[in-house]
């Protein structure tokens, strides 16, 4: 018997899909009558009305997809991702799951393509919410998802920079423009302060991104970086700061052509103005200025919901101190087990294991520019690092970056490295606790040793500098160690965006060969 499986359960029946089993997140209906309401429809009730839906999370389909021809039925499995997000967004990711028995088809049987499959349950998609600056700007919308008419590449074509608007946008009356000088002591303090008390937080109001000064000059000057990117307005009669954006150039390689993009970073509104639609100028003032300088794609993650990701990644977190973890309200304790053996379950080895595991030092960068940019061409979108970006981008700065390379004890080649940066979050409400020490897991080449042997000498080593908690994104390859060191899968998603750059399809997130701050 089919079991009750809600309104996505009754699109994916209508693109005739049927559902093998199904783990369904709350749907809640947006209305102001129902503002949490949650509900389910049989699989073969009559499709719902065309309403405004929230899935909160992403389900994970494990489906079937069934081929009918008369006297006959066909099966392939296939597993879907789908993140709804706003008011609905369309097929996240699908993979078809290997299995010989399934996969046998007929002679002379002609497959229904899985992509019209897939057209169809985004068809299936209510679409509500509108994203009215989004929709007016050169990235790809949900409608052009699969279009094999739109090609990939630039949606806008470059024009001379004399073309380009010489003059910056027009702010409200009371604010004006402000370039933000890194290399100032005053301007970093202000844009730390700024961020401190701005910047994202979790939906409960619990943690709060803390970059530090050191963290934010390392983020924002790599080499060849324009001053001018760092772009914020100030109150007038104040003169602080109630508005920040920033980019920074990078070299892009996207399915092996190689593009000079801006990394967008750091959108941030001071709370007291969020009503008034600033952060729209704010993108359009800084993506002014890189057109100034002929770059006219960019890059930029978000936990928003937007029109177009090109992936979208889930968080993966390991406890490191299980204890201030569980305190704090950032995991909690698992049924059926105490504190001290949680603390047991997540115990790691004094020393790490692995022979020539040794902090990165100068001259190791060629070794490691070399490792990494091999690396990086088997993904579809990933940077194009040389020697100077190597150098900044992974050199150790403490409480910023760290690097360990695996020097092979006969040869002294460099074999492999891992890294990770060091973000704090601030603990918000907690009278016991005030900083969370988080590492962020970033680029990571295992040529030699085992990449789950490399990784868990990483979490060695962060919980030798105190860190509490090592998370990772499931991207690159970084999915063959989680389940294995003892990660377990967050509740935050990252998508990632192009700025006027189509690809016809999401990529799955072992596609995706890129890690933005």
């Amino acid at each position: 018997m089919p079991e009750p499986l809600g309104v996505i359960g009754c699109a994916l029946w209508h693109a005739g899909i049927s559902i093998s089993s199904c783990l369904l997140g709350n749907l809640v209906r947006n209305s102001p009558a129902a503002d949490s309401e949650s509900f389910s429809l049989p699989l073969h009730s009559s499709p719902p009305q065309p309403c405004s839906l929230y899935l909160l999370g992403v389900t994970v389909f494990d489906l079937s997809v069934e081929h009918q021809q008369p006297a006959r039925h066909n099966y392939r499995r296939y597993k879907l991702i789908v993140e709804m997000g706003g008011a609905g967004s369309p097929l996240d990711c699908c993979e078809e799951i290997p299995d010989e028995e399934s996969s046998q088809t007929p002679p002379g049987y002609v497959e229904e393509p899985l992509d019209e499959c897939v057209r169809m349950f985004n068809d299936s998609l209510p679409f509500g919410k509108k994203h009215e600056f989004w929709e007016t700007q050169p990235v790809c919308q949900f409608k052009d998802l699969g279009n094999p008419d739109l090609p990939e590449g630039p949606i806008e074509q470059s024009t001379p920079s004399s073309e380009v608007m010489q003059e910056p946008y027009a702010l409200p009356p009371e604010l004006e423009w402000t370039t933000c000088d890194m290399t100032s002591e005053e301007t970093s303090d202000e844009i730390y302060e700024f961020l401190n008390n701005n910047y994202v937080e979790d939906d409960e109001n619990m943690f709060r991104f803390d970059y530090s000064k050191e963290f934010l000059r390392w983020a924002l000057c790599p080499p060849g970086y324009y001053k001018s990117w760092h772009v914020g307005f100030r109150d007038k009669a104040s003169r602080k700061l109630v508005g920040f954006i920033t980019g920074i150039p990078a070299r892009m390689r996207v399915r092996g052509e190689v593009i000079d993009m801006a990394e967008i970073n750091f959108l941030c509104v001071h709370k007291e103005l969020r009503s008034r639609r600033l952060a729209p100028v704010l993108i359009k003032e800084v993506v002014r200025r890189f057109r100034l300088e002929n770059i006219w794609q960019a890059a930029k993650t978000a936990g928003a919901y937007l029109p177009t990701p090109i992936a979208t990644c889930q968080y993966w977190h390991r406890s490191l101190n299980p204890t201030k973890l569980i305190n704090i309200g950032f995991s909690s304790l698992p049924s059926r087990m105490t504190t001290s053996q949680v603390i047991h379950l997540y115990e790691l080895p004094d020393t790490t294991s692995t022979p020539g595991f040794r902090k990165m030092g100068p001259h190791d960068v060629p070794a490691v520019t070399r490792l990494l940019r091999d690396y990086l061409t088997q993904f579809v979108v990933a940077p194009d690092f040389d020697e100077d970006t190597v150098r900044h981008w992974l050199l150790p700065i403490e409480n910023v970056v760290d690097t360990f390379v695996v020097e092979h004890p006969d040869t002294g080649d460099i074999t492999d490295f891992c890294s990770f940066s060091c973000i704090p979050l601030s603990i918000l409400g907690n009278p016991d606790y005030s900083t969370l020490k988080a590492a962020y897991s970033y680029y990571n080449v295992s040529t030699k040793t085992p990449l789950d042997q490399l990784m868990n000498d990483a979490l060695i080593v962060a919980k030798q500098r105190d860190f509490d908690v090592f998370n990772a994104l499931h991207i690159m390859h970084n999915k063959t160690f989680l389940n294995e060191l003892k990660f377990l899968p967050g509740s935050g998603y990252l998508h990632y965006y192009l700025y006027n750059y189509r690809l016809q399809d999401r990529l799955l997130p072992s596609e995706l060969g890129l890690v933005l701050l």
